[in-house]
């Protein structure tokens, strides 16, 4: 067990590292020898873990998009819990995906910046694809759940509202990385988003 564990740590380690220059440099600036400066450790290292940039690549985008998911799944947890309405912890839970933290920007650089990459690389295009699909499956059982609580009107159309709120999402998170908006004006413009499709009573 301790080998596993050191081997996904210094794995983790290695793609933090690549995240941190991706988000601060941009796709062209990182290098092996970069990632390696970076994480304080051999080049000859990283090769032992990644077989090439590639490798690195397609793992630093699932390692961002799963930190990314573990935090909504916690903010439905709790919000479950405390029994709040579902446009509540709907809300909560989305704004985790909004780079309002130096955590969050980081994710949020390493995002777009592998999405652009994934246009030309199937194997990145497929781990977009399931992550989109993941939280577009999210959004969508949460406005179905809405129905059955009465939260949301029957006959509410759950994938359109979900897109139509998600990509209000996509848009407040451009916003908030290139205009440095805060969480409470953030929270603000998601808020009639959501409630525009919630607008029944718990």
């Amino acid at each position: 067990m301790p080998r596993v564990a050191d081997h996904d740590q210094r794995r983790a380690q290695i793609a933090r590292a690549f995240q941190r220059l991706l988000a601060a440099e941009g796709f062209a600036g990182v290098s092996f020898s970069r990632v390696a400066t970076e994480a304080g450790i051999s080049v000859g290292l990283i090769q032992h873990y990644f077989a090439g940039k590639d490798a690195l690549l397609h793992f630093a985008y699932e390692d961002a998009t799963r930190r990314m998911g573990e935090r909504v799944r916690i903010r439905v947890r709790d919000g479950e819990a405390a029994r709040l309405p579902i446009a509540e912890v709907l809300l909560d839970s989305l704004v985790e995906l909004l780079p309002l933290d130096e955590e969050r920007d980081v994710e949020y650089r390493v995002r777009q910046g592998l999405q652009a990459q994934a246009l030309h690389h199937a194997g990145l295009a497929e781990v977009a694809r399931q992550s989109g699909g993941a939280i577009l499956d999210y959004v969508t059982k949460a406005v179905q759940d809405g129905v059955e609580r009465g939260e949301v009107e029957p006959g509410v159309d759950a994938v359109l509202a979900a897109r139509t709120i998600l990509a209000t999402v996509q848009g407040l998170a451009d916003q908030v990385a290139l205009s440095g908006a805060d969480a409470f004006s953030a929270r603000d413009a998601l808020r009639p988003v959501i409630a525009a499709v919630f607008t029944g009573h718990r």
